[in-house]
C-alpha cells in the first residue's frame, strides 16, 4: 500500500486486535496478499487487551492456550496471563509479521456501504479532530473488494442505566476505560457489578482504598483459579523443547473441551463437580458465614452466566474495608448510592463516594455498533438483525456481499479459548477472499453472499441445540441473550465441532454474482483445514520428538560455534 492507492485496496479489516491481526496474517500466509488495510480506532494494536487495563486485569483462560497456534508463546510468566503481558505478546506478533505498515491507527470507521455496480465496499472513516492526521484527511473513503469486521463482542462499554448516574459528583469510570492517573489511595469507592471484571478489580483496589462497597445484582458461580508462576527454567524448556510446550497445550485443550458439558448440561456429572468445587471454596475461604454464603450462592444453573475463576475474590470480600451490598440500586444522588429497601422505598446505602467504578460489561448484542453497514440494494445491517444478530457459520451475513466477521453471532465460548475459534474463522474468511482476489487479478468482479436457506437452516439448528442448554436457563439473564430470550452470542457445541464445520468453504452455500463467478463454479469446494490441537500422538512420540529437537539444537549450536566442536575432537 502506497500513497497512490491510499483509498483503494483489496481488503479492509476493521480492528487490530486478536481477530484482525489473525486475518491479516492469514492473508499474507494463505493468499500471499499484502494489499490490505487494517483500520484501528485506538493508538496501537491489541484490541480488548489495549482497552481493558483496569487493576488486576487478566485472562481467565490458561496462558498456554492464549496464543496463536502459529505463534505460540513460551515466555508467559504465569499460568493465567495478565493484561500487560498479553498486550506485549500481541505487539510482538504485529512486529514479527510486519503488520504496522498496514495499520492506520486513530482511524474510526463511521460507515461501510456496498456498491452494487462496482461490487466493492465503500468504507468511510474519520480521524481525530485536532490531530495532525486530521490536517491531511479529516475524513475519507476507502474502496475494497472485501470487508472484514474484527471488532468482536467486547468492544463498546455498556454503562449502567441507573437514574442519576450521569450526575454523580465524584470521579466516575468504566472498567474498560480505566484512568490510571487517578490515585485510589484512601478513597471511598462504589464498585457496581460483580462479574468477571469486578472480581478481578476488587482484590487490587481493596489493598489501597479506604472503603469499597460491591453492589451485587446477581450471585455468580466462582471456582478456583489455581494460578501459579511459570519458572524461568520451565519457560526455557518450553522455548528450547517445543514438544513439551505442545504437550502442555494439548493437555490444556483436552481438559477444556472435556468441561463443555459443565456449562451446557446442568445434569452432567462434571457440572455437579464444578458446583461442589465452587461451594467448597466459598465455605473454606469464608468460614462460618452462612448468611454471606446465601447471598453469594446462585439460584440458576452453572453456565447460564459465565463461570468466574478466582482465588482471591472471596478473601477480598472478607477484608474489613469491603462491604457487599445485595439490595437493588434505586438511584444515584450526588455522591450517594440509594438502594431499594425492604419496603420498596429508596434509602441511602452509602454516601460521600469519591469514585464510582462501573464494571458493567459491554454492548455485546450490537456486534457492529456504532458502525453503520449497508449491504446489497442498500439494505441496512440493522434491518437484517431486527430480530437479533445472526450469521451463517457465525461469520457471514445475509445480503452483505464479500463480508466476513470474526467473533460474530453464536461464536462465543464458555469453556475454552476464543483464539481457537478465531483461527478457524480467519481461515474460512480467507477461503472466501481467495476467489475474490483471483477475480481482481483477472480484472473481473466477484461477489459472494450467503444463501438465505443456508443461513436459516444453520441458525435454526444452532438455536434448537441452545434451547436445552444451561445458557437458556430462565432463572438468569446474561449478556449471551437479547431481551426476547434469543441466545445471540454463544456457540452451541465444542471447539473441535466448530473447527470441523469451518474446515471447508463450500461456495455453493453462497450466491455468486459478477463477471468472475466462474471461478467458484469451477471449484465448488475449497479446503482450508483446521488446526488440530487435541491429542493425536502419544507421550512417547512427543518424547522422541523432544530428543530429536534437542539433538538438532545442540548440533546447530556446535555448527555455529566450531571452536567447541574442535575442542571435543581434541579430547
Amino acid at each position: 500500500m502506497g500513497n497512490k492507492n491510499h483509498t483503494d485496496t483489496a481488503v479492509v479489516i476493521i480492528g487490530a486486535g486478536i481477530s484482525g491481526m489473525c486475518t491479516a496474517i492469514d492473508l499474507i500466509k494463505r493468499n500471499n496478499c499484502r494489499n490490505f488495510v487494517i483500520l484501528e480506532k485506538s493508538a496501537g494494536p491489541g484490541g480488548t487487551w489495549r482497552d481493558n487495563k483496569y487493576p488486576g486485569c487478566c485472562c481467565d483462560i490458561w496462558s498456554t492456550l492464549y496464543s496463536y497456534s502459529f505463534a505460540q508463546n513460551s515466555d508467559w510468566t504465569r499460568e493465567y496471563p495478565g493484561q500487560e503481558e498479553i498486550l506485549a505478546y500481541l505487539v510482538g506478533v504485529a512486529q514479527e509479521y510486519k503488520l504496522y505498515q498496514h495499520i492506520r491507527f486513530d482511524t474510526t470507521v463511521e460507515e461501510a456501504r456496498w456498491d452494487d455496480e462496482l461490487k466493492k465496499w465503500r468504507t468511510k472513516v474519520t480521524t481525530p479532530k485536532g490531530s495532525k492526521e486530521a490536517e491531511f484527511n479529516p475524513e475519507y473513503e476507502i474502496k475494497s473488494d472485501f470487508l472484514v469486521s474484527a471488532v468482536g463482542q467486547l468492544n463498546q462499554p455498556a454503562w449502567p442505566t441507573i437514574p442519576g448516574v450521569e450526575e454523580f459528583t465524584g470521579k466516575k469510570m468504566h472498567s474498560a476505560r480505566w484512568d490510571w492517573s487517578y490515585d485510589l489511595t484512601d478513597k471511598k469507592i462504589a464498585l457496581v457489578g460483580n462479574g468477571c471484571t469486578a472480581v478481578q478489580i476488587l482484590p487490587e483496589i481493596a489493598k489501597v482504598a479506604k472503603e469499597v462497597t460491591v453492589y451485587q445484582r446477581t450471585a455468580n458461580w466462582v471456582v478456583p483459579r489455581l494460578d501459579t508462576p511459570v519458572s524461568p527454567l520451565m519457560r526455557n524448556v518450553y522455548r528450547y523443547l517445543p514438544p513439551v510446550r505442545w504437550r502442555k497445550r494439548t493437555g490444556a485443550m483436552n481438559f477444556r473441551e472435556s468441561t463443555f458439558d459443565a456449562i451446557v448440561d446442568s445434569t452432567s456429572d462434571i457440572s455437579k463437580q464444578f458446583r461442589e468445587m465452587a461451594i467448597e471454596m466459598m465455605h473454606r475461604q469464608l468460614p462460618n458465614q452462612p448468611e454471606l454464603w446465601k447471598k453469594l450462592t446462585p439460584s440458576y444453573n452453572l453456565g447460564c452466566k459465565r463461570i468466574i475463576i478466582s482465588d482471591d475474590y472471596y478473601p477480598a470480600l472478607s477484608t474489613p474495608n469491603v462491604v457487599l451490598e445485595t439490595r437493588p440500586i434505586h438511584s444515584i444522588s450526588g455522591s450517594a448510592v440509594k438502594v431499594t429497601g425492604a419496603d420498596g422505598e429508596p434509602e441511602a446505602a452509602e454516601s460521600d463516594y469519591d469514585l464510582l467504578v462501573c464494571a458493567t460489561g459491554f454492548q455485546t448484542l450490537e456486534f457492529m455498533h456504532p458502525i453503520r453497514i449497508f449491504g446489497k440494494n442498500g439494505r441496512p445491517l440493522n434491518d437484517v438483525w431486527k430480530q437479533g444478530a445472526r450469521a451463517y457459520l457465525g461469520t457471514c451475513v445475509e445480503d452483505m456481499p464479500n463480508f466476513g466477521m470474526l467473533y460474530g453471532p453464536n461464536t462465543n465460548l464458555g469453556h475454552n479459548s476464543i483464539i481457537l475459534m478465531i483461527e478457524s474463522q480467519s481461515r474460512y474468511i480467507n477461503g472466501l477472499i481467495k476467489p475474490v482476489l483471483e477475480a481482481r487479478k483477472q480484472g473481473k468482479a466477484l461477489s459472494l453472499r450467503p444463501r438465505h436457506d443456508k443461513t436459516e437452516a444453520y441458525n435454526e439448528e444452532v438455536q434448537e441445540t441452545l434451547k436445552s442448554s444451561s445458557f437458556n436457563d430462565p432463572n438468569c439473564n446474561s449478556w449471551y441473550k437479547n431481551d426476547a430470550g434469543l441466545i445471540t452470542n454463544n456457540w452451541s457445541g465444542t471447539v473441535v465441532e466448530y473447527q470441523e464445520l469451518m474446515a471447508h468453504v463450500r461456495y455453493g452455500d453462497y450466491e455468486a454474482e459478477g463477471s468472475g463467478k466462474g471461478i467458484v463454479l469451477e471449484k465448488p469446494t475449497y479446503k482450508v483445514g483446521r488446526v488440530v490441537e487435541e491429542s493425536q500422538v502419544s507421550d512417547k512420540t512427543l518424547v522422541a520428538l523432544g530428543v530429536l529437537s534437542t539433538a538438532a539444537l545442540v548440533g546447530g549450536f556446535l555448527m555455529r560455534n566450531s571452536r567447541y566442536l574442535s575442542g571435543l575432537r581434541l579430547r
